[in-house]
């Protein structure tokens, strides 16, 4: 079985093109993070309904924040070849735009293995995010997801990067 990457350099497809779980199992364990933002637009009203705590369906921020948990702890039961990782630090965390009607989430997430928590982050946004929308819904289907994307990594034979 081969477990090299397609000329394309994408190591998720083998030399002739079929999908494979990359091997991880001859790298190092390494202390690696991950952090992704992004954010939710939505009208003024509904934004102040979140503020004030008067959402119908309760803590929008709070199950949202444990949504967004959730996901990065599932993250491999959904993305087909990501591998099922220990994470050892996940924090989602909200700041409230009232200037732009908007919310913007940002997810921290750590692990110390063989492989990044890039996907996790993201997914800990997205799941975060969505549940913002699925809770506001009923007063509000205008809201827009934006500018969803990874930070900050660090950690691992590919190095650090930083979004500038």
């Amino acid at each position: 079985m081969s477990n090299t990457a397609a000329p394309s350099g994408l190591t998720h497809f083998d030399t002739q093109g079929k999908a494979q779980m990359v091997d991880v199992g001859a790298k190092p364990a390494t202390h690696r993070i991950a952090v992704a933002s992004g954010r939710i637009l939505m009208k003024p009203e509904t934004l102040s309904l979140i503020e004030s705590g008067a959402a119908k369906k309760g803590d929008v921020l709070g199950i949202a924040r444990i949504a967004g948990i959730m996901a990065a702890k599932k993250t491999s039961d959904l993305i087909p070849l990501c591998h099922p990782l220990a994470l050892t630090k996940l924090l989602v965390d909200f700041a409230v735009q009232p200037h732009e009607a908007a919310i913007a989430c940002k997810a921290i997430v750590e692990t110390v293995g063989p492989t990044g928590v890039e996907i996790e982050a993201l997914m800990a946004v997205q799941v975060a995010l969505l549940t913002i929308y699925d809770m506001c819904k009923a007063v509000d289907r205008s809201m827009v997801l934006q500018d969803i994307f990874v930070t900050e990594k660090s950690g691992g034979t590919s190095g650090n990067f930083s979004r500038e």
